[in-house]
């Protein structure tokens, strides 16, 4: 009898239980999902196209995603090149005329992917 009052006290676990310790908090500098160039370039684009008629409203967009960029940067999600090409469409945004400003928007090679900065006025000469 004190053998299975024993038993009956113990508890008994299963081998695998779904329901155990909560996992510990991971840091998100090591997130495997980092956004590629194509989805920083639609962000950029977005902002601008939202605010088409309204540019001083998407300088100031273009200027917090610049920070943004800045950031990105320094965590390493974001390489050098990507950065450039980036902040080289921000300075042709945040420079022009109104008038230039939707020129720059229906630009197509301008939202592509690998745009340089001086390359459209170089083929255009």
């Amino acid at each position: 009898m004190d053998k299975t009052m024993n038993q009956r006290q113990q508890p008994m676990f299963m081998g695998w239980w779904p329901f155990g310790k909560k996992a510990k908090k991971t840091s998100n500098s090591n997130d495997p999902i980092l956004k590629d160039t194509r989805t920083w370039l639609a962000e950029l684009r977005d902002a601008c196209e939202m605010n088409f008629d309204q540019p001083e409203e998407a300088r100031r967009r273009i200027r917090h995603m610049q920070v943004e960029w800045k950031e990105a940067m320094d965590r390493g999600d974001m390489s050098p090149s990507l950065r450039e090409g980036l902040e080289g469409r921000a300075f042709r945004l945040l420079n022009c005329t109104d008038k230039e400003w939707l020129g720059w928007l229906d630009d197509l090679s301008f939202w592509k992917a690998g745009w340089k900065p001086g390359l459209d006025e170089e083929n255009e000469a």
